[in-house]
Formats: structure tokens, sequence, C-alpha cells
């Protein structure tokens, strides 16, 4: 660390974005007032090339002007104020680049919830679940009407769920036609050949899969990129199956 105390003008010159040979040939101009090229090299004894190339350097800066009389360059210091503009326009500079920054948001990965639901409560839960939470399309392939015919109240819960404006897509296979399932208003049904032992259902950021061999198990995954892949999977299964 510096001690601003000790530190005399040319080394805070430098400090401040000069070189060492930039900070002595303006403090020069400085003592001196106007000077030319020669009499700077003189002054402080450093070669007249290395003189013409050190005021350049301090004219880009802004630090030093010249007039020309008598067909000479006369130099002399710019006003100290001068020596603030590269930190200003370091500041706007970093100003900008905060703004920029702020803008910026992080991509954040969605979480993965995983329940894992059995048996007849289990069902009975994702089927209060689905009257709960349901507020966007429904969607299902694979359905096989085995919880609707495993809850008495599944019929009650498919109105109320219709009553609270449920709307939804329903693939199953070719021998389930006819089945109070496909029956339910608000839900439209379209068949396919063959018949599956799990039932996949889509609605908001949520996928359940529901197994019911033997002990049925229902697997409810809540993550919005698994939500969408399956819902793409599902429109292009709609199209290609049978009203």
């Amino acid at each position: 660390m510096f001690d601003n105390n000790k530190m005399d003008i040319q080394e805070k010159l430098q400090q401040a974005g000069l070189t060492g040979n930039e900070s002595k040939v303006y403090l020069e101009l400085v003592k001196k007032g106007e000077l030319t090229a020669n009499q700077i090299a003189k002054n402080i004894s450093i070669d007249r090339t290395l003189t013409y190339t050190v005021l350049n350097h301090l004219i880009e800066k802004g630090q030093v002007s010249y007039v020309v009389k008598e067909n000479k360059k006369f130099f002399k210091a710019s006003t100290p104020d001068n020596l603030l503009n590269d930190v200003k326009a370091k500041e706007v500079l970093i100003g900008d680049l905060i703004k920029d920054i702020s803008k910026i948001k992080k991509q954040k990965n969605s979480p993965v919830e995983i329940n894992v639901y059995e048996g007849k409560e289990g069902f009975r839960n994702i089927m209060h679940f689905y009257a709960e939470k349901l507020n966007d399309e429904f969607l299902t392939f694979g359905a096989t009407g085995r919880a609707y015919d495993l809850l008495y109240e599944a019929p009650a819960l498919a109105e109320l769920m219709t009553k609270r404006g449920m709307r939804g897509r329903m693939l199953t296979a070719e021998k389930f036609k006819g089945h109070p399932m496909t029956k339910i208003k608000a839900i439209k049904t379209r068949y396919v050949d063959f018949p599956t032992q799990s039932t996949t259902s889509i609605f908001g950021d949520y996928v359940s899969i529901h197994v019911s061999t033997q002990i049925p198990t229902i697997i409810l995954i809540k993550n919005k990129e698994i939500a969408e892949s399956y819902r793409k999977y599902f429109n292009w299964m709609w199209k290609k199956a049978k009203p």
C-alpha cells in the first residue's frame, strides 16, 4: 500500500495513470509553462526523440496541448482537471457495464421433485391432488380406467374438476371404448391400437405415472422441462391416434 503523505507529486501522477517519463514531462510543463521539446529534453535530461514520443502520448491523453509560434511548437500542461478524464471515462464504462450485468439473469435449472404413492389410498391421494391442483389442460396416455374403477368417488371428482373448468385429452386403447372415463365431457378421447399397463398424465409442471399391476403405484414428478418433453410426445401421438 502507498502512503499518500510520503508520495511526491511525480509518484502521485504515476498512480493517476501517467508513466514515469510522462509524469516528468508533465510536471516540468506545470512548473515552467510553455516549453519546446528541446527545452524539455534539456531540462529533465532525456533524449529529444523520446521527449517527442512522450509529448505525443500526453497529447493523446489530453494532458498536454501546444501552440505554434514562429514555426516552433510550444507545449504546455492542460488543466489538472484533465487528469480525471480517464477516471470519468472508466466510471461511465463501468456504470454501463453494471447495468448490462444486472440485466443478465442467471439460468436456473428447475428442481426435480418426486413423490411415490402406493395402494388404493395412493390413487385416492393423487385423484384429490388432481382436483386441487389442476388448472391447466390435462393430458393422459395409456389410460386403463383402473384408478377410475378403484375409487367410488372417482365420478364425483371428475364432475368437480369439470365444473372447475378442467379440459383435457386422453389416449387409450380401443378396447376401452365405452368405459365411463371416456364419457367425461371435458375430456376428448382418441384411440390407439396397443394397450399398456401404465398410464402417464401431464398437467402443468407435473407428470404422473400410474402402474396398476399387483400393488398400484403412482410416481408423481414435478419438473417443468420433463413435463414439457412429455407434453410434446403426447401431442405427436395425438396426431397419429384415431378419433
